[in-house]
């Protein structure tokens, strides 16, 4: 499981979910929500509601054991009504007990809401390849475990025992894997992309001996004959699903594991080539520059740069 290519991803970029709340509402309500500066994701745990987006035709109605997840940046509308008067979500939040909001007269429907966060290294990364919307129905065959995980949410934060924080984190993320799990059962094909290969049964095999020792000078008949293919079906195939051949794939994820280990530890250029495949710092600083636009050390040096800019103005 280590060499799980999603989970790879996942971890590069850092991503972290909170649960931003629960929202327990009753009778005619309406909330007017701002853009959202993260990706958002709704479970409906009782109940139902719509979610009117700015620039869509169409609303979208969430039924009891929904999932709505939305990447997009746009002001929303979620209600009972929709038709109702609307309150901004500000004023709803200022009666907040603990984690909950309550809004209306009633508690028809209970809602959890939370976000996910990534790494400011990889602003586009997560963001380009997930869809503007997902919305995982009650039919789903995720949904019974989406349920079970909103429910435990609800008793983390009403039970507030300790550990609460640490535990809602772990649900949340994993609500946001099983959305996007049930999304890749149900969508068309995705645009080539990291997200679609890392998620393409077919070429899993050979992505997981390359995710699991991205330093081996791996051979492209090795790869191919991992994933049950000839050398140039597999070729064909694979720039299909990821857009770049897989020797370029290969490349890429190679610089990306550098760029890491250059922000986040001091080991010498030279040995970073050498972990990553590289017979000389000469040779990775050459692919590292074609790949990225910089040298490893100028690389190095502007991470530090923002990094100590950051902690200065946190500290001020």
């Amino acid at each position: 499981m280590q060499n799980d290519p999603l989970s790879s991803f996942l971890q590069l970029v850092n991503t972290r979910c909170v649960m931003s709340g629960a929202l327990v509402a009753g009778g005619a309500w309406a909330i007017a929500i701002p853009p959202p500066d993260t990706i958002k994701f709704w479970g409906v745990a009782r109940g139902s509601c719509w979610l009117a987006f700015e620039g869509e035709a169409a609303p979208f109605h969430l039924q009891e054991g929904d999932v709505f997840l939305s990447s997009a940046s746009r002001a929303l509308v979620m209600a009972s009504d929709l038709s109702a008067p609307r309150v901004e979500l500000a004023e709803v939040l200022k009666h907040r007990s603990g984690t909950t909001a309550h809004y209306g007269i009633g508690d028809d429907c209970q809602l959890i809401i939370a976000s996910v966060e990534w790494s400011a290294d990889y602003p586009r990364l997560l963001l380009d390849a997930i869809p503007p919307f997902i919305h995982v129905q009650n039919g789903s065959r995720h949904a019974r475990t989406l349920a079970w995980l909103m429910q435990q949410l609800i008793e983390e934060a009403r039970d507030d025992s300790p550990g609460a924080g640490a535990a809602s984190v772990q649900l949340a993320h994993l609500m946001f894997i099983h959305t996007l799990r049930a999304h890749f059962d149900t969508a068309e094909p995705m645009a080539a992309g990291w997200l679609r290969v890392a998620t393409d049964k077919r070429v899993n095999p050979a992505l997981r001996l390359i995710h699991g020792d991205p330093g081996r000078p791996w051979r492209l008949e090795e790869l191919a004959k991992a994933a049950a293919m000839s050398r140039a079906t597999f070729a064909l195939y694979f720039k299909t699903v990821a857009g770049v051949a897989p020797m370029t794939y290969l490349t890429h994820w190679r610089m990306r594991l550098a760029e890491r280990a250059l922000r986040e530890n001091k080991a010498q250029v030279g040995d970073i080539g050498r972990e990553l495949g590289y017979t000389s710092e000469g040779a990775f600083s050459n692919a590292f520059k074609r790949v990225t636009g910089k040298s490893p050390m100028h690389f190095r040096s502007a991470a530090l740069s923002r990094t100590a800019l950051v902690n200065t103005v946190e500290t001020e």
